[in-house]
């Protein structure tokens, strides 16, 4: 299964329509092809699927989604994060940098 973690808009390349988003200190790009043209801006929060910006997220509601996945990241152990990043690679993210 695959969950959208709220990212942050870092850059926005209007040539090919991809934003360059943070999610916990990694980048990646992502289509902008889905949202209306300049509803999205540096700085927003927004969530991704497959590759795609899918819609924006509130701040406060980011933040807060944010903080619950570092709780639950710093109580699983070694073999649970690893058995994690194995089933988070079967998502399909054709454009992670």
């Amino acid at each position: 299964m695959c969950l959208s973690i709220p990212s942050k808009v870092v850059k926005i390349d209007k040539q090919t329509n991809e934003a360059t988003v943070d999610t916990f200190g990694i980048m990646r790009k992502a289509s902008l092809d889905l949202m209306e043209q300049d509803d999205v801006k540096v700085g927003d929060f927004v969530l991704l699927h497959i590759g795609f910006v899918m819609n924006k997220i509130d701040e406060k509601d980011a933040l807060l989604s944010l903080e619950t996945y570092k709780e639950i990241i710093q109580i699983m152990d070694e073999d649970e994060k690893k058995a994690a990043i194995l089933k988070d690679d079967n998502c399909q993210d054709r454009t992670a940098l």
